[in-house]
C-alpha cells in the first residue's frame, strides 16, 4: 500500500494510506502546494466539496487548513475504508464520508459548498456530466479545483482564472463568472 503525505496546515507531514484502486491518481504534493498557494493558505470557516475523493487528499488538506466542513464522495468500497480509516486517524470531526456516484449527488444533495474539488477519473466523461450540476452546488462567489487530462478554458459559467500543468495533469482554478 502506497500513502500520501498532507502539505500543510494543522496536519502537516502527516502520511495517509492510498487504496489499491485501477486509475486512483493522488495529486501530487507539488500541484497540491501550488492549489493551496492560489487559495490562501487558510481556508477557515469554508464548507468543500471533494466530489471524486479517491485518495480524500484534497478534502483532508482543506480540514488541516481550516475548513469549517469538508464532504468526501466516494463510490468504491476500497477507497471507501482507507477513507474512513484516514478520517478516524486524523480525528477528523470536520470530515464527512459519503459513499455514492458523484453525479447523483451533485444533482440530490440539498448543499452549497464555498469551494468544490473536482478530480475524477480521466477518460471517462465524467467532467462533462457533473458540468451541468456546478451551479447548483457551488456557491455564487465559490471557487472550483479541476484537474484534466487537457487545459480547460471554461465549464459552463466557470472560467479558469489560474492553471498549471504537472506531467499529464492539467490543474485549474476557476470562478464563477458573474464575478
Amino acid at each position: 500500500m502506497s500513502r500520501v503525505r498532507i502539505v500543510g496546515g494543522q496536519w502537516r507531514s502527516r502520511l495517509l494510506e492510498v487504496a489499491r484502486v485501477p486509475g486512483l491518481r493522488p495529486t501530487p504534493d507539488r500541484v497540491r502546494e501550488t492549489l493551496f498557494n492560489w487559495l490562501g493558505q487558510d481556508l477557515h470557516g469554508q464548507v468543500c466539496l471533494d466530489l471524486f475523493a479517491g485518495t480524500g487528499i484534497l478534502g483532508f488538506e482543506a480540514a488541516s487548513r481550516g475548513a469549517a466542513a469538508v464532504v468526501l464522495v466516494e463510490r468504491d468500497a476500497h477507497a471507501l475504508d482507507a477513507l474512513h480509516k484516514a478520517a478516524k486517524t486524523l480525528l477528523a470531526s470536520q470530515v464527512e464520508i459519503v459513499r455514492g456516484d458523484a453525479v447523483r449527488f451533485a444533482q440530490t444533495t440539498p448543499r452549497k459548498f464555498d469551494g468544490v474539488f473536482l478530480d475524477p477519473p480521466y477518460k471517462q466523461g465524467w467532467i462533462e456530466r457533473v458540468e451541468p450540476w456546478l451551479d447548483r452546488i457551488v456557491q455564487p462567489d465559490g471557487w472550483l479545483y479541476v484537474e484534466a487530462e487537457a487545459p480547460l478554458a471554461r465549464l459552463g459559467a466557470w472560467r479558469t482564472v489560474r492553471q498549471g500543468q504537472a506531467g499529464q495533469v492539467h490543474f485549474h482554478l476557476m470562478r464563477g463568472s458573474q464575478e
